[in-house]
């Protein structure tokens, strides 16, 4: 790997472990490190100590501060010179239009290193990420923009998203719209699922199944139906005519969905770019020591 970094001034290394054992919606909270992928951050460990980068970057779910493999991660860093910062944000305090709590890293083997203040002390609402694009039914697709598609709701679910109201839930319902569980106890905690997202605010956390209106607040504040492709990916701001498939490729909606969810949203990654940036601005002299030691 240390061929990708040959005859560079300065070596960035950008990187982390999957997400889903460390997440809040983990359902054996109890068992995460027995998950497949528990163990991936001590391979992006070995890679720093192999590689010798000049910056580290990661980015994670904000549970992955609590576990002991990441305090392991931070320990190795530490050991091996590098100045480590890490804090959790909300990706809506630099212009990205959701409330998407992140557990940032950054370290330098120069000196301390920080995330650039926030920008954005408004944060962008659900109007001004996607208002402006053509209504679809659901089930429909645009014929301009073919990730413009939203899913089919069933006929009992189109009936239920017609009585949800923005910022509500499944308790707006007439009760004969109730599942079982929402009769039980537990279910009925359950407000956040089934329902619509509100204009005037910000989004939910996009995660990889925002394309269903029954798993989260994802459906749209006035159409009936849960968020399209398109406006997923908008929210999680990417640019509008990005493609995700090639042209003669066909559009697999939950595969492409995965894709946006699963994404660090490239405004955040361009924040953390612009850090790294200022970072070596104000270190320019300490890095040509590095360099010509």
């Amino acid at each position: 790997m240390n061929r990708l970094f040959y005859g560079s001034d300065v070596k960035i290394l950008v990187g982390c472990a999957p997400c889903q054992p460390f997440s809040s919606h983990q359902k054996d909270k109890k068992n995460r490190s027995k998950h497949k992928n528990w163990g991936l951050l001590y391979e992006f460990a070995r890679l720093v100590k192999e590689t010798k980068p000049h910056i580290v970057s990661m980015e994670n779910v904000p549970d992955l501060s609590k576990e002991k493999v990441f305090q392991d991660f931070v320990n190795t860093l530490e050991s091996n010179g590098y100045f480590v910062m890490y804090k959790i944000i909300n990706s809506a305090d630099y212009g990205v239009p959701q409330n998407r709590k992140r557990l940032i890293l950054l370290a330098s083997i120069v000196k301390s290193i920080e995330l650039i203040e926030a920008t954005h002390k408004k944060h962008k609402t659900v109007r001004e990420a996607i208002g402006n694009l053509p209504p679809i039914a659901a089930g429909e697709k645009n014929k301009l923009d073919r990730l413009h598609i939203a899913p089919a709701l069933s006929p009992i679910n189109l009936e239920r998203i017609k009585h949800s109201r923005p910022g509500g839930s499944w308790k707006d319902w007439p009760e004969h719209l109730w599942l079982k569980c929402h009769k039980t106890e537990r279910g009925n905690s359950y407000g956040s699922v089934y329902g619509r997202m509100e204009w005037n605010k910000t989004s939910p956390t996009i995660t990889t199944q925002f394309i269903g209106y029954g798993t989260g607040r994802f459906g749209h504040p006035e159409q009936d139906r849960a968020l399209t492709l398109r406006e997923g990916a908008i929210i999680q701001t990417f640019p509008l005519n990005y493609k995700f498939v090639r042209d003669d490729e066909k559009v697999l909606i939950r595969r492409v969905a995965r894709h946006i969810g699963n994404a660090v949203p490239p405004r955040l990654g361009e924040v953390i770019g612009l850090s790294i940036m200022k970072h070596l601005r104000e270190t320019e002299e300490l890095f040509g020591r590095i360099n010509n030691d």
